[in-house]
Formats: structure tokens, sequence, C-alpha cells
């Protein structure tokens, strides 16, 4: 192993460290080995876990990827004026603390990432349209790695408030290259789209189920709340092919699924894991014209996978502060 995981400093890495460390190129390949390793089960994850102290609530999630010599958590609080994220990224050699990370922008691109490589293993080769429902700072990432994953050709925006899907579709265009289109309703948004991505905050679903087209591919990805849901039962009950990143969270924290397993519309046998079908143990889509829905809670293994990337890059670079832990 190369020596700095075995220094005895600890290192702090700054949200801006990490957003010059992280491409999404980057975040898609240690996000898709460590799902190839957690489908071969050669990886530890453990769902998220909340406590609360009004009007603050406390998140931990861990986990474990012994191959990569690395263990850690992610904790985040949120609160009235927002949330705050860490990763603490351990030794597996030693057991020592190896970096403390900021991890909004972390989360923000690993999220991003596990759509990308849902993407790529789920949508039709020939998907070309994507349209994503949502606007905000996670939206950015969700489209990044969409295009990564397929070639993209237009991309089309949708938010309630027109303001904001016209400037998203502006400074998307500029940054990525691609035909941004404000989508003027959610119908118009779905109508014709090869995949489609859910990154909201809405507690009821943005569009309808019997809107979709034969064969599109489905990243649902802006909850993990069981009172929240961004997709009908509809939606559920035509996809072929559910896919989602950790069954154990599904109870937990699932709305968009709570309904159709309650109703027997879904059997939870019937949910697949993304590391399965990345690991090939299943075939994920098997025909061009079946709706495939990935379902994305998000794992503390992506932020452990790419915590690591980060952290042998801020060393290789000599970038971040040491700590005397």
């Amino acid at each position: 192993m190369p020596d700095y995981y075995h220094r005895t400093m600890t290192l702090f890495l700054t949200e801006s460290d990490v957003q010059q460390l992280l491409p999404m190129s980057a975040a898609m390949e240690r996000v898709e080995a460590a799902l190839r390793q957690q489908g071969f089960g050669r990886t530890t994850n453990q769902p998220r876990r909340r406590v609360q102290a009004p009007p603050i609530s406390l998140n931990v999630m861990f986990a474990a990827q012994p191959e990569e010599r690395v263990l850690g958590l992610k904790t985040y609080t949120v609160g009235p004026s927002g949330a705050n994220f860490h990763v603490l990224l351990y030794s597996a050699d030693d057991g020592h603390l190896l970096c403390v990370l900021q991890a909004n922008c972390l989360g923000q691109i690993r999220t991003g990432a596990a759509s990308g490589i849902a993407t790529r293993y789920l949508a039709r080769a020939d998907a070309h349209v994507h349209t994503v429902f949502g606007t905000g700072w996670q939206a950015r990432t969700q489209v990044e790695a969409v295009c990564h994953a397929r070639q993209i050709e237009e991309v089309r925006c949708y938010s309630r408030n027109p303001e904001n899907r016209s400037r998203f579709a502006a400074e998307m265009s500029a940054i990525l290259g691609v035909r941004m289109v404000a989508a003027r309703s959610p119908r118009q948004a779905v109508d014709g789209a090869d995949i489609v991505t859910t990154i909201t905050n809405a507690r009821e679903p943005v569009f309808e189920g019997d809107w979709l087209t034969a064969g599109t591919h489905l990243n649902v990805a802006g909850s993990n709340s069981l009172l929240k849901r961004e997709i009908d039962e509809t939606t559920v009950r035509r996809a072929a092919v559910i896919v989602v990143d950790d069954r154990h969270a599904v109870p937990l924290e699932c709305g968009d699924l709570l309904a159709p397993l309650e109703k027997g519309t879904v059997y939870p046998e019937a949910l697949v894991e993304l590391g399965e079908v990345v690991a090939g143990h299943h075939p994920g889509r098997t025909s061009p014209e079946q709706i495939t829905l990935f379902k994305s809670h998000g794992m503390a293994l992506e932020d452990v996978a790419v915590a690591a990337y980060v952290y042998r890059a801020a060393r290789e670079r000599g970038l971040g502060v040491e700590l005397p832990v």
C-alpha cells in the first residue's frame, strides 16, 4: 500500500479541495468499482440512521471497502439553516483516521455518479433525450453524469418555477455544450424522453406514469424519506426491472416503493441491487421496450469509495491541512 495509508497525521479537506480533485469521470469509475464489489459480496454497507434534537436531525451512514483497505462514515446535520456534511475515512490496516472531508460537493457528485452508472447499465444504448425534474444544486451532477453515460443530444428540465428552469437550462448548456430545453409542463418534459431523472424535494409524484414511452429508463434520486415520493404507482407498475442501491434501505426510507410493496404490486424479491447488475449477476434490461427504474437512496459505500479517491489524490498533489489527531 502507498505510504499515505500509514501517515500519523489526519488530513482535512475542504469543499474547495474536493471540487478540485473529483471530476465526474473519476467519481463514476470509483462508484462503479464499489458497486461491482458490492455485487460480489465483498463490501459492507449500513443504511442511514437518524436521531433528532429539534430542530436539528443528525444522520449517520457507514461502509467498509476491504479491497481498497478503507472504511468510513458520512455524517450530516439538517436544520432550518440547511445541511452540513462530513465524511470520515479510516485505514482498514491500522484503524487510523486518514481524512476528514467536507462532503457537500462530494455527496452531490457521487449521487450524480450513481445515476450515471445506473444509466450506463439500464438505459437503451440509443437513448439520447434526457429529462430532469428539479433544477437545484443536485440536478447539475445528474445531468452531467447521464451525459457521461450516453450520447445525449437534448436535455429537458422542469421545475415549478419558470425562472429557475430557464436559468438552469442556460447554465447547463454553457457548461456541457448540450441542447437544453426548459419544458413548460411536466407532460412536455416527459413526452418521448428516453431517460427521466427526478431529483426534487417533492412529496407527491411529479409526473404521471401513463406518460412514459416504452423503453424509458428512470433515475429516481430525490427522496430518502418514507413520507415523500416523486413517482406514482403507475410508474412502478409499468417498470419491468426495478433496481435499488441497497435492499436494506427500502423499508426504512423508500416512499416511492412503499405503497406498491404494501399492496403487493411489487414483491421485495423482485427488487434488484444495482451492484448485482454491475457484477453481471442480473441482466438488467433485456429488451428495448422495457421500462427500467433505478431508485437511488444514496449509500455510504459510494461516499467511502469516492472519499478514498479524493484522499489519495490530495496526498499526491499536496493539498489539504494535516491535523494532529
